[in-house]
């Protein structure tokens, strides 16, 4: 089984650090090109620095660096150079090594504005909050004056909760006659987050005042009652937007999304199409409001098909886009119609056959079908049109497993461990799918010895313990370890059905079969959807107790949901001897 952390992003603040794109001083900020006991080549810098940068806009990250390497080599102090390969390097996500380079930087001028922003903003994407906040609290020592820097540094303190510290900056911002509009909108954030919402509205209908064209101020005015849950009065500022500025994109969006909030649903939907068609509306706010319709549990089954209809609007208007066409496919994924995804992201990959994001969605939905046969010929296919994809291989490593072409399944690990490099996320995964290779190989002794090494990357994985104990109690062994471990995971997952039904398997070879019983019995009363393994296990249990009769009709069951268990065929015959 493959499971994949699910990325979310914060959009609390904005970090306009993480932006800048090489605003440094000069070629080599404020250092003498001599070094011990040898002087460097300035224009042989110069020339190669200039080539590094050219590289850079050319999007040619990787020479870039090689000729930004060159730099250090020349000039090992070189600030700027250090500065330019933690932007490339962030650029293409790589936070840990962006945080080194930038680190030096600073090292070598302690008072660029430009690396302690660098610097925080890292910290902040690796959700390092506290981090991020000392960078910027340095940033803010050394150019008070500097208003944006106020302003990042007061979201920052109230997203870590620390509403007094955010206040003390606008109250000051307020004595110095600097709080501009930006700060201003932040320190009303602020009061929303203190829940304080009626000197937030005070504050806001002031701000809408000075600025009585800016209609974000009214959304901000509509937004506080929303927060207050004074809904009769948010609804009145909507609608007088909406019929002062009815083309406007931004009225248009919040508008939709209030409605979407208070489940009007036959309005939002009277909205959405001009939302989807007026182009004046970022996608991205289009998509989010989309994203936000295919959650909502109370209309996500469409009975009426309105979200489909509404979708294909979407879809007519950005017919080149490859998320877009993706939006349909989650909805299907939501309510479980898992074959009518993976045929329309088929149609969706026939007419574009670059789209990555189709391809890498259409084999996690063969997963849950499941199809393993189309898995693995899919997932070859994508494997090797998009050579770099970690993922693209581990999904045809998983397609291989299932389809018992064990060899193959090791071969792409192989493949997908260098493109892992040092992302200890993805060599658990390789770990965890060489150990379930291994075991099904039968050769037990590697199985854990590849969990043991998944274990050390990741000692919390709950899958890792979850997989690690049951696959111990199926061997009978180190089953005191096997208990501590299925535990851990139901500890930290209490309603997860899959560490439930491992933790009573555990517990069952433990001779703990009233304790095993009891969480079987739980587990099969208050799940929503039946497993075969579940009655296949609660069988076991049961004629442990010698209840060979209850045994019987839960095999039967098991049987019945999962056919390729016959070996229950003679279990059931046995029982009615």
């Amino acid at each position: 089984m493959i499971m994949r952390k699910k990325i979310t992003l914060n959009t609390t603040i904005l970090l306009f650090a993480i932006l800048v794109v090489g605003c440094t001083k000069s070629l080599i900020p404020g250092k003498s090109l001599k070094g011990v006991g040898k002087e460097y080549n300035t224009a042989e810098f110069d020339y190669t620095y200039v080539e590094a940068l050219r590289q850079k806009l050319l999007g040619n990250y990787g020479d870039a660096l090689k000729y930004l390497d060159q730099c250090i080599q020349l000039f090992p102090e070189s600030d700027a150079a250090y500065f330019q390969m933690a932007q490339i390097v962030s650029e293409t996500g790589d936070l840990k090594n962006a945080k080194v380079y930038a680190l030096k930087a600073l090292s070598l001028d302690e008072q660029n504005l430009w690396y302690l922003m660098t610097v925080g903003g890292i910290c902040y994407r690796q959700k390092s909050i506290d981090s991020a906040i000392i960078y910027f609290e340095k940033a803010s020592k050394l150019f008070p004056y500097k208003t944006d820097i106020l302003s990042t540094l007061g979201n920052l303190y109230t997203e870590n909760q620390n509403f007094t510290k955010a206040a003390s900056i606008y109250e000051t911002a307020f004595k110095k006659g600097s709080m501009n509009e930006e700060m201003s909108v932040s320190f009303i954030k602020n009061l929303l987050a203190e829940k304080k919402y009626d000197e937030a509205l005070t504050q806001a209908k002031l701000l809408k005042e000075k600025n009585p064209d800016e209609i974000n101020y009214t959304a901000l005015i509509a937004g506080i009652y929303r927060e207050k849950g004074d809904s009769e009065s948010a609804t009145k500022v909507y609608s007088q937007m909406i019929e002062d500025h009815p083309q406007d994109g931004v009225a248009q969006v919040v508008l939709a999304d209030f409605l979407l909030n208070e489940k009007k649903y036959d309005d939002f939907f009277t909205i959405i199409n001009s939302v989807s068609l007026n182009n004046k509306v970022l996608l991205q706010d289009k998509i989010g409001l989309f994203s936000k319709l295919i959650e909502d549990k109370d209309i996500i089954e469409d009975k009426d098909g309105r979200i489909t209809m509404s979708l294909m609007v979407l879809e007519a208007n950005y017919k080149a886009d490859m998320i877009v066409p993706l939006l349909r496919v989650d909805q299907l994924v939501k309510t479980e119609q898992y074959t009518e995804a993976a045929a329309r992201l088929e149609e969706i990959i026939k007419q574009n056959n670059e789209n990555y994001y189709a391809w890498e969605k259409l084999l996690l939905v063969y997963i849950q079908i499941p199809d393993y046969k189309k898995l693995m010929i899919k997932g070859e296919e994508c494997a090797t049109k998009f050579n770099t994809s970690f993922f693209a291989k581990i999904l045809y490593a998983n397609g291989a497993l299932e389809n018992g072409k064990y060899q193959l399944a090791l071969d792409e690990l192989k493949k997908a461990e260098i493109l892992a490099a040092e992302d200890k996320d993805k060599m658990l995964q390789i770990y965890t799918m060489r150990a379930d290779i291994a075991y099904r190989m039968k050769e037990y002794d590697n199985a854990f010895e590849y969990f043991d090494q998944a274990i050390k990357t990741d000692e919390n994985d709950l899958t890792v313990l979850n997989n690690y104990a049951y696959y111990l109690a199926e061997q009978n062994i180190r089953l005191k370890e096997a208990g501590i471990m299925a535990k851990k995971a139901v500890q930290m997952e209490s309603t997860n059905t899959t560490f439930l039904d491992t933790y009573a398997w555990v517990l069952f070879k433990q001779g703990k079969v009233k304790d095993a019983a009891r969480i079987m019995e739980e587990i099969i009363a208050k799940a929503e959807k039946p497993d075969a393994e579940w009655f296949e296990h609660y069988g076991y249990i049961l004629k442990k107790q010698k209840k060979l009769e209850k045994a019987a009709e839960n095999w039967a069951i098991a049987l019945k949901l999962d056919g390729k268990k016959v070996h229950l065929v003679k279990e059931i015959e046995n029982c009615k001897r």
